[in-house]
């Protein structure tokens, strides 16, 4: 069931409902500049004029198979995931994982934004490798390293949520190599579980079983224990937190975040209002029948005339830069690192 819910100002649709836990506040943040043992000071004024915001939205994208001739609505052309990429690389978006954005580790230049790029149920269209381990032309991973060459600082990574599938290749020994062809060249790999079934209504083992599977598919190949989970059809447990900890036999999954399947950007990391068990994502589409508000080129048109609901980057990595009258809103956790102006 959707529910419409209000983001500065705009009414959108959202996925299931998903319960948001209050912190207590945190504590005043020192004045001037806050530091760090051994670490330069973090300058309040230099995140000042690039109106560094790191409170603010970030847009998850969700992508699914990239192919000339789409058969469904989630698949886009070669054309248009390129048209797409090369929009975010002028409007000073930098790709970053799920991981870096689960764990709170962003770190992207002053003044830019950042973007996760996902795609699910791992098709031959995201990365096909060529005899001598190259990806093909117009696969996903292909587009990516060809725009980031013509655009110094946006960064090639992505996150591949992948199934049984595994791009094609059912071979175990293929199988690592694309596993270890991401692994090596900076690309995130995140669990959707093993055979892509809903985990709507299914008892708690049964949940636990499914995601189990999912990631040991992953470390079992050799691929990083995953930090998110990608629910297949965007359908939470009854349970939510099911999805994100839990254990099956010896396997036992801890994430950072589980991501659902639908409709706005997402919250900041360090914000309160940061939901690590429904952390929503967007269909890459353009603006057209139930995607002409809803979908990615929708929400990049809004957040390019809503510069202050974006995250913007102070430059440092160890600093969470916000105006000032936004302190109350950074999660605990946080709260040494806020740098406020």
């Amino acid at each position: 069931m959707r529910t419409v819910v209000l983001i500065a100002g705009l009414a959108v649709l959202a996925g299931c409902g998903t319960a948001t836990t209050e912190a207590k506040s945190p504590k005043a943040p020192a004045k001037g500049p806050v530091k760090q043992a051994g670490a330069r000071p973090m300058n309040a004024a230099a995140a000042k004029a690039v109106k560094a915001n790191e409170l603010g939205q970030i847009p998850v994208l969700m992508y699914h198979r990239v192919i000339e001739n789409p058969g469904t609505q989630d698949d886009r052309t070669p054309v248009q995931f390129r048209t797409e990429l090369e929009r975010l690389a002028k409007e000073n978006y930098v790709p970053i994982t799920a991981r870096e954005y689960v764990t709170g580790k962003i770190d992207i230049p002053a003044g830019k934004h950042p973007v996760v790029l996902t795609f699910d149920d791992s098709s031959p269209s995201q990365l096909t490798l060529t005899h001598d381990g190259t990806p093909l032309p117009n696969t996903a991973v292909g587009i990516m390293r060809e725009v980031a060459a013509k655009h110094p600082g946006f960064r090639p990574v992505a996150t591949f949520y992948v199934t049984r599938d595994m791009f094609g290749k059912p071979d175990r020994v293929e199988q690592a190599q694309l596993i270890a062809w991401l692994k090596n060249n900076g690309f995130d790999i995140g669990n959707h579980t093993k055979d892509h079934h809903s985990l709507s209504g299914k008892p708690q083992e049964q949940v636990a079983a499914e995601v189990a599977a999912g990631h040991e598919l992953i470390t079992a190949l050799d691929g990083p224990a995953p930090a998110s989970i990608a629910l297949p059809y965007g359908n939470q447990p009854r349970t939510k937190a099911w999805a994100l900890k839990g254990k099956k036999d010896k396997v036992a999954y801890d994430y950072g975040g589980v991501f659902l399947a639908g409709y706005t950007p997402a919250q900041s990391p360090y914000s309160k209002e940061f939901d690590p068990v429904g952390i929503p994502r967007i269909r890459s589409m353009d603006k057209k029948g139930d995607c002409l508000k809803f979908c990615s080129t929708a929400w990049l048109d809004w957040l390019q005339a809503n510069p202050d609901q974006r995250y913007t980057s102070d430059g440092d990595a160890r600093s969470v830069a916000i105006p000032k009258f936004q302190q109350p809103m950074v999660a605990n956790k946080f709260a040494s690192r806020t740098l406020t102006y």
